[in-house]
């Protein structure tokens, strides 16, 4: 099976922004439509999802799945977002713009049709400094808008497994969490903290766990550690034997080795093109070692693997 990859900007990751559900799958489903179309993005071109793709992604209701497009497209429009950047003498610009210019939704065809804000479509088709990746699947269990928000937050610090502690306020920003909602303590650590931990840690490839930190008795932040779930060790049905016991064996030092001679090979630069963009060779070869994680990917990269000196672990 295909495995969908999502690529997004760590600013747009950092951006302040309070999408539904929907919504967020819906540009996400995008995001992988102008990846696999070839089209890529552009301030122009709509780019289409299907009913028929969020319904078999995110195994809903064929009824309820048409409903939930009619309304985000009349709800998207209407969303925007926050960053910041650097302006030329050094200084601090805090933008806001829309995520989409367009959308259509054509109710015979079940389609959506989306044209992304020209403000936006630098922050997800360019990877500058850093970048996070992730594939749709980790994300396709999770029914809750902040159990997505919080993902992809917190696997924008992969490479040490804890965030630095983010302040109470600007949490909440991160998380979408508008001025009048959740002000109580303990219904904000319900909703927003501890349900979306929950659904990570049951549907997704990390476990996390959080710790809260106060000024007297006042909680002013929080921190999260989290790491990587161990690959289980049964063996599937339709397991590739030839590639299976090598992909268990591949150490983590093996990922990382081979990671970044893949990251200098001339093919795996054209065939993942999208994901290189204008990063470094040293986050692309991160990048390629958590690709080598999982194993269609290794099964894909084997012959490359071979070429490029891995062998098989001796019994």
């Amino acid at each position: 099976m295909k495995t969908e990859l999502i690529v997004k900007d760590n600013a747009l990751i950092n951006a302040s922004y309070n999408l539904d559900l929907v919504e967020q799958r819906l540009i996400l489903l995008a995001i992988i439509e102008a990846r696999e179309s070839g089209k890529g993005i552009n301030a122009n071109d709509p780019l289409i999802v299907h009913a028929e793709s969020y319904i078999n992604q995110f195994n809903v209701h064929r009824n309820g799945a048409y409903k939930a497009l009619k309304d985000a497209c009349d709800d998207l429009f209407a969303r925007q977002f926050s960053y910041q950047s650097l302006s030329e003498k050094g200084n601090i610009q805090n933008h806001k713009a829309r995520w989409v210019s367009e959308v259509i939704y054509v109710e015979n065809e079940a389609i959506v049709k989306l044209v992304f804000s020209s403000a936006i479509i630098p922050l997800i088709t360019r990877l500058e400094e850093q970048f996070t990746s992730y594939e749709l699947k980790q994300i396709s269990g999770l029914s809750s808008a902040y159990a997505v928000r919080l993902y992809e937050l917190l696997i924008a610090w992969r490479s040490t497994g804890k965030t630095p502690i983010i302040h109470l306020e600007e949490f909440r920003q991160k998380m979408g969490v508008l001025d009048g909602e959740y002000t109580r303590s303990d219904n904000f650590k319900k909703w927003v903290i501890e349900k979306p931990i929950a659904q990570i840690n049951e549907h997704t490839d990390i476990t996390v766990k959080v710790e809260q930190h106060k000024t007297g008795r006042t909680i002013t932040g929080f921190s999260f550690r989290f790491k990587q779930k161990q690959q289980p060790k049964s063996v599937e049905s339709k397991r590739d034997p030839d590639t299976a016991d090598l992909f268990t064996k591949m150490t983590d030092a093996q990922r990382y080795l081979f990671g970044n001679k893949l990251a200098h090979d001339e093919r795996v630069q054209s065939e993942y093109s999208h994901l290189v963009g204008t990063g470094s060779y040293v986050e692309f070869a991160k990048l390629l070692a958590e690709m080598l994680t999982n194993e269609v990917h290794f099964k894909t990269f084997y012959p490359l693997l071979v070429e490029h000196g891995y062998t098989q672990p001796r019994a």
